[in-house]
Order: C-alpha cells, then structure tokens, then sequence
C-alpha cells in the first residue's frame, strides 16, 4: 500500500509582505528544546550564520525579538518567540489526526484501483498513541488499511453497523467500568464480537507547569478561578469525565470551559500548554511532551474489537503479530503512561470485563 503523509503548514506575513519562513519555527523549537541558538543549529542542519539571518529577518517582520542570549548562560526565547513555538505545536496537534486520518483514506482509494482484489482492513478507532503506532507498523508490514479516528462510541456504533472491520476504544479499570460498558451495551453482541487488548493508559488532570492554581482533583474543576478544556461528546475520555463528575455531585455547568471542546489528548495539551485554559483531562504522554504536570486519575484499557470470525484473515493476523511483537510494544512502552503487558491478547466480549462476565451470569441463573 502507497503511503500518503499530510503535513499542516500555517503561513504568517504581514498584508502583501513576504511570509515568515518556517525554518525560523523549527529553529526556535530546537532553541526552547536545547537552551543553545549554537545546538539549535547543529540539531536542525543550519549553519550559524544563517540561522542569524533567519532570526533577523523574523524580527523585522515582527518588529520584535525571538530570542535573547545570555552569556554564558545559552539563549532562551522571547514571550513572542515562545508563542510562535506554541502556535506551531497547537496547529499539529489539533490537525495532524484529522489529516492522517485523510491520508489514510485517500490510500485507501487509491490501493482500491491499483489493487483488483483488495483486501483491506477498515479501522474506526478513537486517536490514541498506540493506535497510531499500530497503524504505522501495519504499513511497514505491507497490510492495506484504513485508519478513520473516531470518537470511542462512534467506532463502536460502526462496527456493528457493518462500516468497519476492527473498532478500537477505551474502558476505565475498576469502578467505572461497568456505567462505561453501558454506554456502549446497545452495540455490543456478545456471542459474535470478542476484544483484542493493545494498552493499559493512565488518564488524568493535565495542568501547568508547576501547578500554579493547585490542581489536584477532579472537584478543583469547579472552582471559580478555573478554567478548563474538555473533549468532544461520545468520545471515551468525555465518558469518563462525565462519570467522575456524577460520582463527586459536580454539574457540569459549574465548569468554566465545560463545552468548549477539543479532539485529541495533545490538542488538549497544547491549549493548557497556551495558558488558555488552567486544566484538561487526557493521557499522560502529551502533557510531558509539552512540559505540562500530570495528575494521575483513572487506568483503562485500550483495546479493539472485532468479529469473531474475522480473526482467521491474514490482516488481523498479521495485527495479532504485530500487537505481540517485540518492536511494537518497545515503541508504545515509551511512551508516558502506556503498558502492554497483554498486547495482543484475544477474549471473548463475555470474558473480557467483569462487568459483562456478571450479566452473563445473571442469565445463566434466570
């Protein structure tokens, strides 16, 4: 399968002047990555001296510095320099999902007219790391898919309309578990559809560095000085929120920011990153990559789900494989807050939760 990348770019002049170049965004986030204009160089390939002649002609277009350089010290950025690195970072994290999302479409289109027989594998999953990285993996494996990022219901909705192959979603371990599978009961056929675990994930608060508002609890969201960024209803990590929120007697209306709504963990990241809001909820890994605190909260498990019968294609064991590989799970233990100690494992959909496992019981007894 033909690999397609979608890349976002942004563009910033002033009326009829000349844009700013992007080299000067990449180099000011190697200068807030290594502290040094001199290893920003060596990191991004650019000699010293244009560097200095991207910075100029920068500042010109602003009318204000980037960067400044302390003796002795290596060189930090300005408050706009800081912002332009942000700008750049928040644009990626709200758009990359929905453009790979789009490439992985048009791939798909594309593989159906060079293939004569494709045999593609359709995945609606909620935008997760380790679904991404599965993604990639499956692609270097040769294995014709179809990744659409979908909200946790609205894959699993699809899966049982028939509209994918492999639907991929997350339910919190312990005390939640059983309210969260009930929201997505109606869809679920326990006899036919069985559970193929990637990820336990660790969902928590997301703050500021530092915690300046002492952001401890999900109940500190209701504070008057709080303001907070949310995800998009029917996604797996909205659910959840909306559980803990019940269990503590917190309306949601009493949150600054309840619904205003972002669509992936890192666009969450970045808008706290930005100082816009002082809170968000998502996974850990974002929160460090953007230099964020971690509050701890609730485990999950991410898993897929699939037809039974749909297991003995050579896609899904090709999936299997890579699920349980050596390479696959090195790159997603790397990441904050992810564990596969059972990825790659397959359970019935009657097995799988202890929630479930009980209504099985109850009507074996009746």
């Amino acid at each position: 399968m033909h690999e397609i990348t979608i890349k976002p770019q942004w563009i910033i002049r002033r009326p009829g002047g000349p844009a700013l170049s992007l080299r000067v965004i990449e180099l000011l986030a190697k200068v807030h990555e290594f502290g040094s204009l001199s290893s920003a160089c060596k990191a991004s390939g650019t000699s010293y001296r244009h560097a200095w002649e991207l910075l100029r002609e920068a500042e010109q277009l602003f009318g204000d510095a980037l960067i400044v350089m302390n003796r002795g010290k290596g060189s930090s950025l300005t408050a706009l320099g800081e912002k332009l690195v942000w700008a750049d970072r928040r644009v990626g994290a709200r758009l990359s999902p929905m453009l790979d999302s789009l490439a992985s479409e048009l791939g798909a289109e594309i593989e159906k007219v060079l293939s004569p027989v494709p045999a593609l594998l359709r995945i609606h999953a909620s935008h997760g790391y380790s679904i991404q990285a599965l993604h990639n993996f499956l692609g270097a494996a040769g294995v014709p898919n179809e990744l659409k990022y979908r909200g946790s219901l609205e894959a699993v909705v699809a899966l049982h309309n028939d509209e994918c192959d492999v639907a991929g979603f997350h339910i919190p371990v312990g005390e939640f578990e059983a309210p969260a599978l009930a929201h997505y009961r109606p869809w679920l056929t326990l006899q036919s559809q069985t559970i193929i675990n990637i990820v336990t994930r660790r969902q928590g608060l997301i703050v500021a560095r530092g915690n300046p508002k002492e952001i401890y609890q999900i109940k500190d969201l209701a504070r008057p000085d709080v303001h907070f960024i949310n995800r998009q209803a029917n996604s797996g990590t909205r659910l959840l929120l909306d559980l803990q929120l019940e269990k503590e007697g917190i309306e949601p209306t009493l949150i600054k920011g309840y619904e205003q709504c972002e669509y992936t963990h890192a666009a969450v990241a970045a808008f706290v990153a930005s100082g816009m809001a002082d809170a968000g909820y998502g996974v850990e890994t974002p929160a460090r990559q953007f230099k964020l605190d971690f509050i701890p909260g609730q485990t999950e498990r991410y898993c897929l789900m699939c037809q039974k019968k749909a297991l003995a294609s050579p896609s899904m064991q090709t999936t299997l494989a890579i699920l349980r590989s050596e390479e696959y799970q090195a790159a997603v233990n790397q990441l904050p807050g992810y564990q596969t100690s059972e990825s790659g494992t397959v359970t019935g959909l009657d097995a799988a939760f202890h929630a479930l496992r009980a209504t099985v019981r109850k009507r074996k007894r009746a």
